[in-house]
Formats: C-alpha cells, structure tokens, sequence
C-alpha cells in the first residue's frame, strides 16, 4: 500500500505563492521567528528549511507538528512555498477511537461469555427460594392480631450487562474522532494562516 494513502492522517502538506519579486532568503528570513521557539530546532539550506521539535510549549503555535520541511520551488506563475509537516498528537487522536472500539467489543465479548454463568446462577437462587419453607407466624403474636410477616424480598437481579457496558468505551471513542475531525481541520488552516501572514511581514 502506498504510504500516501494513509499518511495524510497525520501529515500536513500545502502550498502558497511568493511575493511578486519576493527572494527564498526574504521568504525563509521573515518565517525564522516560527522557529526560535523552545525545544524547536531547525537547519536552513538554499531553498529547504528543516525543523524539529521536543518538548515544545504549549505556547509555541506550531506546537502540534513534531516537525516538517519547507521548500521553495520555482512554478510557472512564480516561486511557491510547499511545507510538510506531520504530529503525533494528530495520530494519537486518530488511533484513540479504534483503541476504546475495540475495548467495547472486548466488553461485549466478556458479557456474551459470563451471561450463561449469570443465568445458571440466578436460576439457583431461584431454585433455593422455592425451597425455603414459609417462616410460620407465632401463635401468641397471632392472637394478639400482629400482622402476618412479609415474605423476605428476593434480591435483585445482579446487573451483568452494566458490568460490561461497551457505553463508556463508545462515549470515549466518539470524543476523540470528534477531537481528531476538529483538529485535523483547524490545525490545517491555522498552519496556512500563520505561514501566509509571515510570508506577507
């Protein structure tokens, strides 16, 4: 499989055009700020800038990239810049559905198994009540016209099927798809828009 098909999943990749007349050394140089950031280290050649990040901080605005490239090529209407840039962060949020999916499948597995058990159980219990002879009422405290004594209550069911409940499992799935949707969309057009407005100084 080509890895292009699935590695848009965490990789984001774009284009914008130069300045009319705009130099790679006046383009690179008004981008640099991005990457004097903590933890972001970056190499500049000709026409690429290669940068990566570790431990970068919350307030570094490309903090959700681990690292990427930019390049200038000469097109046919002028010069564009293509950047490549990939997050693990987006690829933690992409994979955490299909991890808690296959927690409620386990769930619901473990629940299918242990409901034989649970109803052999409950049919014992149920056996054993019928069994228990009827408590028989004093004979004093029934001339005195005491009220008969109700019959113990049965215990309820145990509840198996929350016990194994794929719900949270699914509850959790549903946050980080919506997480990953979200994110893979703003950080997308946020990368675009803070490379465009340094581009233009």
């Amino acid at each position: 499989m080509n890895a292009r098909f699935i590695d848009w999943i965490w990789h984001i990749r774009g284009s914008l055009p130069l300045a009319p007349g705009q130099s790679r050394d006046d383009a690179f140089d008004r981008l640099a700020p991005l990457f004097h950031q903590t933890g972001t280290s970056h190499e500049r050649g000709d026409d690429t800038l290669r940068f990566s990040k570790k431990d970068q901080a919350a307030q570094d605005r490309m903090s959700v990239f681990d690292g990427g490239t930019l390049r200038i090529e000469n097109g046919a209407a002028g010069s564009v810049l293509r950047y490549h840039m990939t997050s693990r962060a987006l690829l933690f949020c992409f994979l955490a559905p299909l991890l808690f999916l296959a927690f409620a499948q386990l769930n619901i597995t473990l629940g299918k198994m242990e409901k034989p058990a649970a109803e052999e159980a409950a049919k014992k219990d149920k056996d054993a009540d019928k069994k228990k002879p009827e408590v028989a009422m004093n004979p004093i405290d029934k001339f005195l016209g005491a009220p008969a004594p109700d019959k113990p209550k049965k215990d309820k069911p145990k509840e198996e099927d929350k016990k194994h409940s794929p719900t949270s499992a699914y509850v959790f799935a549903g946050i980080f798809a919506t997480l990953y949707v979200i994110g893979r969309i703003l950080e997308d057009r946020k990368i675009r828009s803070l490379i465009r407005r340094n581009l233009l100084g």
